[in-house]
């Protein structure tokens, strides 16, 4: 016992062959990362959701990431399919930038383009697009998708895409629709499974509905519901027949990769589009300059990779291989529309129009 107490550090060199000098020189290193960690600075806060097949390895990323960094860094980074209502409660007591998250990571419209939540921030100049993202990935260049904001203050990283999974035990003569507009007509009526459950990608079919066709397109999406299932849901069910199953399942594409073990099932990427959730990223412009490290590594091709290959997300990014199909377009409301309506009261105004019209379909 006494012997482990007496041991120098020379001799504790010696003994494991190790420089002593640099070891000196990584504990120094280390004694001083470790107090200036906690020196009372305030730490960097990142909130906010990822897609499921994501969130761990892109927050294991994170976490390598912080611990080279020389201040504390938290992380409140939840799954997708939690909703945002965790951080959406209480926002409208924030009056400062102060009470707010340094970074925020999320997909969907109504948390950022809220005019009462995150654009009130916005609009007071709070943040800024700090990515260096200035070219996007050819996918969206060739279908005409703009996805760099024009005033500077969003980046976006990767979309989450809206895709039809079509049940052709199901169809009973029909063709396979192959657009969103065959979806909303009359021969698709009570026919179709959208994901309510996930808010982000139900709400941005909502808005994308509402920008194309407007609130009689709402009305005639609510026409075209059966059921409300979870992609998993349907995934699971699809390998055997079952009473009462929808014949089109709108899901994120992420869950076609599952289905194509069942000889009838068929994926369709939408002519008019995949119906597009981006996945955004907002930064304090007072702290980008200390985050830079974090916020290059979110937008950088190691996570783009991550987003496009694990979770079929496709990057913005002009270097990573997003493997889609070819000609692949994509329906997206656009700059304008979400800063010129408030999003946040315009989906809770449609979900109401959409619910009246599930409930007299179902009469």
């Amino acid at each position: 016992k006494s012997f482990g107490k007496q041991v120098t550090l020379k001799q504790a060199a010696g003994l494991k062959n190790l420089d002593l000098e640099k070891l000196i020189e990584l504990m120094e290193t280390e004694i001083e990362k470790n107090s200036s960690k906690n020196s009372g600075e305030k730490k960097i806060k990142i909130s906010g959701s990822l897609p499921c097949p994501v969130k761990i390895p892109m927050t294991e990323e994170l976490e390598k990431k912080t611990a080279e960094l020389d201040y504390e860094v938290e992380l409140d980074l939840k799954s997708a399919s939690q909703g945002l209502e965790w951080l959406q409660d209480g926002f409208d007591q924030i009056e400062s930038e102060d009470g707010l998250s340094d970074i925020f990571i999320s997909a969907g419209f109504d948390l950022f383009f809220d005019k009462n939540l995150m654009d009130r921030f916005r609009r007071q100049d709070v943040f800024k697009d700090a990515a260096g993202i200035k070219e996007l990935n050819k996918d969206f260049t060739e279908a005409g998708v703009d996805l760099l904001d024009p005033e500077g203050d969003y980046s976006v990283l990767s979309i989450v895409p809206a895709v039809f999974l079509v049940n052709k035990e199901e169809l009973d003569g029909r063709k396979v629709p192959r657009s969103w507009e065959e979806i909303l007509s009359k021969e698709f009526a009570n026919s179709v499974s959208l994901p309510v459950s996930d808010f982000d990608l139900f709400n941005a079919i909502l808005l994308n509905i509402y920008k194309a066709y407007g609130r009689e397109g709402v009305k005639k999406l609510g026409r075209s519901m059966k059921k409300a299932l979870h992609p998993s849901q349907m995934v699971k069910e699809g390998g055997r027949k079952a009473d009462d199953q929808p014949a089109i399942t709108i899901m994120p594409y992420f869950f076609t990769r599952m289905a194509k073990r069942f000889p009838h099932m068929e994926f369709v990427w939408p002519e008019d589009g995949a119906i597009v959730s981006p996945i955004f990223m907002l930064t304090k412009k007072s702290k980008n300059e200390k985050m830079q490290p974090l916020i290059d590594l979110m937008a950088s091709v190691k996570m783009g990779k991550i987003l496009a290959e694990q979770g079929l997300f496709p990057s913005v990014l002009p270097e990573v291989d997003n493997g889609l199909p070819e000609n692949a377009k994509f329906m997206w409301p656009g700059w304008d529309f979400l800063r010129g309506e408030n999003p946040g009261e315009l989906l809770r105004d449609l979900e109401t129009e959409f619910n009246k019209s599930v409930e007299v379909a179902a009469v």
